[in-house]
């Protein structure tokens, strides 16, 4: 199947927008809406259902996408490999990380990595920290810096550049929760209203700690990044849990601080993972070399 057309499925199959997509490809709706009616032809099963509001994949259609995006790395390490013979290295790589990770960690990386290799164009996504591994598993991005796990996946290559403590934040003004620590020495942590991350390695370590210490917490608010994590807490609705380097690189580090009473956590290994096959690219091998 042509390439092409595997990448404006991919593409409208991670939007969920035919207009987006198209926006995104550079093509009309009209002939975005003809390639998948051509690639559903062609597999011989219906891959989306859409109507005029919204898209969404169909069971055989989150199959087609693994495809898609196996096929396409597959035929993007080729064409890396291909051009290593060239005096410079040339193409693409996509990087995934938190926002707090593209300001303390990606641009002295990048500096360097431009420097060696000017002609490879990088894409940059952020978000959540807790989906990097899993869009570096299904192929979405080459390469994420993430917290490493407890048990890293088998497919995945890790590889840490810097450690972080886990501390627990308190707004910078008032003392209303460690107040609350003193009037309730013996359990306050059922007391004090505590903002933490939805899912990842730092709600992981405080849940094994809560259960391990038999605590039953005030889960006030659940969000997702620790940067508005620090947002909220600097508005004063509770204690949370980030790592260091969040806070110190917050532009609301001056409205929190460390909490007086913390945890005994395991630090944030902070480092670059990548499917290790796909270091079989000269391109996505380039920028792991340099880490």
């Amino acid at each position: 199947m042509d390439i092409e057309k595997l990448r404006l499925f991919k593409t409208l199959a991670d939007l969920k927008h035919f207009h987006r997509a198209a926006e995104r490809s550079h093509v009309s709706p009209s002939k975005l809406s003809r390639v998948l009616q051509a690639i559903e032809a062609e597999v011989g099963a219906r891959l989306l259902d859409r109507d005029n509001r919204s898209v969404s994949l169909t069971a055989q259609g989150v199959l087609f996408l693994q495809h898609a995006r196996a096929m396409i790395q597959q035929w993007e390490t080729l064409q890396d490999q291909l051009l290593i013979a060239k005096d410079s290295l040339s193409g693409s790589i996509s990087i995934y990380c938190s926002v707090t990770a593209s300001y303390s960690f990606l641009y002295d990386m990048l500096t360097d990595f431009r420097r060696l290799h000017p002609d490879i164009q990088i894409k940059l996504h952020t978000g959540d920290p807790a989906e990097a591994l899993e869009r570096v598993q299904s192929g979405r991005e080459d390469i994420a810096i993430a917290a490493r796990p407890e048990r890293l996946p088998s497919e995945l290559s890790f590889k840490s550049f810097a450690q972080s403590p886990l501390i627990f934040i308190t707004p910078s003004e008032g003392h209303r929760f460690e107040q609350i620590a003193e009037q309730y020495p013996a359990d306050f942590w059922h007391k004090i209203p505590l903002i933490i991350s939805e899912r990842g390695v730092a709600r992981e370590q405080l849940d094994d700690w809560f259960r391990k210490n038999q605590i039953t917490p005030n889960i006030h608010a659940q969000v997702a990044g620790h940067e508005a994590l620090v947002s909220m807490v600097s508005l004063g609705f509770g204690v949370g849990l980030v790592p260091r380097i969040a806070m110190d690189n917050s532009p609301l580090k001056d409205r929190v601080r460390p909490f007086r009473y913390q945890a005994k956590l395991k630090p944030y290994d902070v480092g670059v993972c990548v499917l290790e096959k796909r270091l079989k690219s000269p391109v996505v091998e380039a920028f792991w070399s340099q880490i």
